[in-house]
């Protein structure tokens, strides 16, 4: 499981005092590319979202300081990976739960792509580190 750590910065606070609901999903996205970066290399891959789904579990403050991001590959079809997500306190209290699906794009059209032979294989070695 990819893991990054955080700040949490002032402008994600909202009027009530905690991290907006908005700004989870920023942190997952920084995970996310993180882990899409490590496995194809940097500038080497093109992804949209297509879907993320999230459950709150605790909420996170200013007084939270920074908060650690985890992504892993859960699994992948033809032309789409799907991922687990976990934001957490540096207490390693939970703070969200999420999984996403993303989709290579092609890098001459506004369309997705089917994964290739090779980007399978990283994958697939990903999916086996991430259960073991």
């Amino acid at each position: 499981m990819h893991a990054v750590r955080l700040r949490i910065r002032w402008r994600d606070i909202d009027n009530y005092g905690h991290v907006n609901n908005a700004v989870y999903l920023n942190y997952l996205e920084e995970c996310r590319d993180r882990l899409v970066e490590d496995l194809f290399g940097p500038d080497a891959w093109d992804f949209v979202l297509a879907h993320v789904g999230i459950d709150f579990r605790a909420e996170l403050t200013q007084a939270d300081g920074e908060v650690v991001v985890r992504c892993a590959v859960a699994g992948f079809g033809r032309s789409s990976i799907r991922t687990r997500e976990r934001i957490e306190k540096t207490d390693g209290t939970l703070a969200a739960e999420a999984e996403s699906v993303i989709v290579p794009r092609s890098p001459h059209e506004p369309t997705s792509r089917p994964l290739t032979d090779e980007e399978r294989a990283v994958l697939q070695r990903a999916v086996d580190a991430s259960t073991a």
